[in-house]
């Protein structure tokens, strides 16, 4: 448990010991008003009965609240409960109010007796409504549900798998591009790649080895025999860079290209 989890645990705990301490001591105020007025209107001969009359009018509020959390678990509004919490709530407040006594010399009874006998009932209609949201919520909440701000999805590592190594044709005199350039630089589909200027040259060195001579036609075809691709252009550039080496190979004029 976290420092934050802890904080709030132990502020709901002291939150629900007042809750339900305030609870119970505005419904005791409350109850024992009302039987004290049941006792000075036709019930003051039985104290059993005048202790159990408030009961017609608190048990409403009890019974309404917790079928109003029965219906908040089922998400759906139950109508009758609201109808039996306030109907229990009015009707306390009101004869809670209705039964202060004159207690003034001249006959009329003080604002604040009003107050202090409708703030039990109240209270206690409150505190009751509070503790009923706090159980509402404690068992609305799934068990184990760990804090939303500590839940964060595990990063999981991308792996990128290797690109398979691709042969390089090894040209003496010619440095030797690493497997990743080499497959970086020759686009993927049906058609052969394209090499680069250095691999062509290379390609051309050794085909004017073997054959002594070479010509256009027979550096593409090297080339092709390597699984490759050659423009125009870079015909030109390859046969422009070999040229004073057919020449010395053939030991004739530029014209033999």
């Amino acid at each position: 448990m976290t420092a934050k989890q802890a904080a709030e645990h132990y502020a709901l705990v002291a939150a629900g010991v007042v809750i339900v301490a305030l609870t119970a001591g505005a419904f005791w105020l409350s109850y024992a008003h009302l039987a004290q007025v049941a006792g000075q209107h036709g019930l003051g001969s039985s104290p059993v009965r005048r202790w159990a009359w408030p009961a017609t009018l608190d048990a409403f509020i009890v019974a309404g609240e917790l079928l109003m959390l029965r219906a908040g678990l089922r998400r759906v509004t139950d109508r009758w409960a609201i109808a039996l919490t306030a109907a229990g709530s009015v009707g306390s407040i009101a004869l809670n109010v209705a039964g202060v006594n004159d207690t003034g010399s001249n006959g009329i009874v003080p604002l604040l007796d009003y107050v202090v006998a409708a703030v039990p009932p109240t209270a206690a209609l409150l505190a009751f409504g509070v503790l009923m949201r706090q159980i509402h919520q404690l068992v609305d909440q799934p068990v184990g549900n760990p804090d939303p701000e500590l839940v964060r999805a595990p990063e999981l590592p991308v792996t990128v798998p290797a690109a398979p190594a691709t042969p390089s044709t090894a040209v003496p005199g010619q440095p030797t591009k690493p497997p990743s350039e080499t497959a970086e630089s020759r686009p993927r589909g049906g058609r052969p790649p394209s090499a680069t200027l250095e691999e062509l040259v290379g390609i051309g060195r050794i085909a004017l080895a073997e054959h002594g001579t070479l010509t256009r036609s027979g550096l593409r075809k090297s080339v092709k025999a390597k699984g490759l691709t050659i423009s125009s252009e870079r015909q030109t550039d390859v046969m422009a860079i070999l040229r004073p080496e057919i020449e010395d190979a053939a030991g004739t004029s530029p014209d033999s290209g």
